[in-house]
């Protein structure tokens, strides 16, 4: 009967995943459903269990809704939700708690392991020291550019930034300890790191925070071996209350560094101490790094920093310049936004040359002399068309405002454009329908769906719409070709 019990829960969340897939992008469900364990099943009330508070808040506050909507198509109109909340802050239990119990709930038991002790009786060699130099600051190691305040937030690093500043408030006592953030070259990734350790030094004076690339702790348990004090290494580093190792993907096949790095991250955690970390990959895709620490990357919270979506990549650009001192025609600026697609670093990369070239030519600023810098700064790179350089396009070619495609107006010559903009984008991109709807102002994959079949139906009966795909997809293939 339990078994039978068991396959009951299991099946009914399987079909409420198949709803909620369709209706969130791929990484969305990777990142807050996947990780979900349905729990049992009685009298139509489906109890499930989650990782985390945090992961509670964010379903209820973002995905309430679906959540209702598969629960109702699954158990009909007396269906309810329960959750079942792992907190992972205390070691010393492993008992869920429920939503509605008054009652503490504790965490899961980490495997603990034998750490190496920490002698505060001897002077302890600082590795940040250089021999026959002066002292280097220490303090942090902390960029104070990096903030908060100067870090844009998106659709594309959210969850990533939520999660830094649930850390930065209360460092060591979230579940998210280690928080790993991962993501592509100039993401975004260096710099939220060092603003969470920034926010952390304000909020907590006392605390010893440490920022260093996984480069040079490696280098410097290197000069430790080679001085014979290793043990001096170790002790520094386990002092500290929180540890920012960033880039630790450049460990990867140093085995003895990562060995070390393993006692390190099993005293600080055992002893509450928040870890960070940055990789240019998930860790279910790190190559090189021993299993042991693998597994404890993923105690914590593993998220993601996306590529940048265009709203995004001008608030970044507009940021930029006002931090700057710098006006630039509003023109220029989105032309830079939807040229540069994936990479902050280089977004403002192009900005800065395009600045420089006008102060050093003592030229003023246009859109033509913009698209000349613009196309030398990304000719080796390999374009590919995007869902907002294809509304670019449409809105352009029909005189539209970008905010107006993405609202809710009916008017026909809207609905009109917005249909030929996810046609557009289902024929040319990669992208879900999830994703589509998403970026036409949050409609649902079957709006996409329709507005494709629209499409389709009046190319065959509509002369004049057809002559509207027809100028469109030469723009497009132009425009993406120049």
């Amino acid at each position: 009967m339990l078994k039978q019990t068991e396959k009951n829960v299991e099946k009914v969340w399987e079909n409420c995943l198949k709803l909620i897939r369709d209706n969130v992008s791929p990484q969305n469900f990777k990142t807050w459903f996947e990780p979900i364990k349905p729990v049992k099943l009685e009298k139509h009330v489906l109890t499930i269990e989650v990782p985390s508070q945090f992961v509670y808040e964010w379903l209820e506050e973002h995905y309430i809704q679906l959540l209702r909507k598969s629960i109702k198509k699954e158990l009909g109109a007396e269906g309810r939700l329960e959750y079942s909340i792992l907190m992972e802050n205390n070691m010393n239990s492993s008992k869920p708690y429920a939503v509605k119990s008054p009652a503490k709930g504790t965490g899961n038991l980490k495997n603990p392991q034998v750490a190496m002790p920490v002698s505060l009786n001897t002077a302890i060699k600082n590795p940040f020291i250089v021999p026959g130099l002066k002292k280097i600051d220490v303090d942090s190691q902390l960029n104070p550019n990096y903030s908060f305040d100067n870090f844009i937030e998106g659709d594309c690093n959210r969850l990533a930034r939520s999660a830094g500043y649930a850390v930065a408030n209360k460092p060591g006592g979230t579940s998210f300890n280690p928080l790993l953030l991962y993501g592509g070259t100039g993401l975004g990734k260096t710099h939220l790191a060092h603003a969470i350790g920034i926010e952390i030094k304000n909020n907590f004076q006392n605390k010893t925070v440490l920022y260093v690339p996984a480069d040079r702790f490696m280098n410097q348990f290197v000069d430790a071996v080679k001085n014979n004090s290793p043990n001096d290494f170790v002790h520094f580093y386990q002092m500290m209350d929180v540890l920012i190792i960033d880039d630790i993907h450049f460990l990867a096949g140093k085995e003895r560094t990562q060995d070390v790095f393993f006692h390190i991250f099993n005293h600080l955690h055992q002893n509450n101490k928040q870890i960070i970390l940055t990789s240019d990959k998930a860790p279910v895709d790190l190559q090189g790094i021993e299993q042991r620490l693998l597994s404890r990357f993923k105690w914590g919270l593993s998220a993601d920093l996306q590529s940048p979506d265009l709203e995004t990549r001008i608030a970044i650009l507009k940021r930029k310049m006002y931090n700057d001192g710098i006006e630039l025609p509003t023109e220029i600026v989105e032309y830079i936004a939807y040229s540069i697609t994936t990479n902050i670093r280089e977004l403002e990369g192009a900005l800065i040359s395009i600045i420089a070239q006008t102060s050093l030519n003592k030229k003023p600023i246009t859109l033509e002399l913009a698209k000349q810098m613009i196309d030398k700064f990304v000719k080796n790179t390999v374009h590919e068309i995007s869902i907002d350089y294809i509304q670019k396009i449409v809105c352009d070619y029909f005189e539209l405002p970008l905010e107006t495609l993405k609202s809710k107006t009916r008017k026909r010559e809207v609905v009109q454009a917005r249909q030929l903009a996810m046609y557009f984008s289902k024929s040319l991109t990669k992208s879900s329908l999830s994703a589509i709807g998403a970026h036409c102002g949050g409609k649902d994959h079957a709006t996409v769906l329709h507005a494709c079949r629209t499409v389709n139906n009046l190319m065959e009966t509509d002369k004049k719409f057809k002559g509207y795909i027809s100028d469109l997809q030469k723009r497009i293939n132009l425009n993406h070709k120049n």
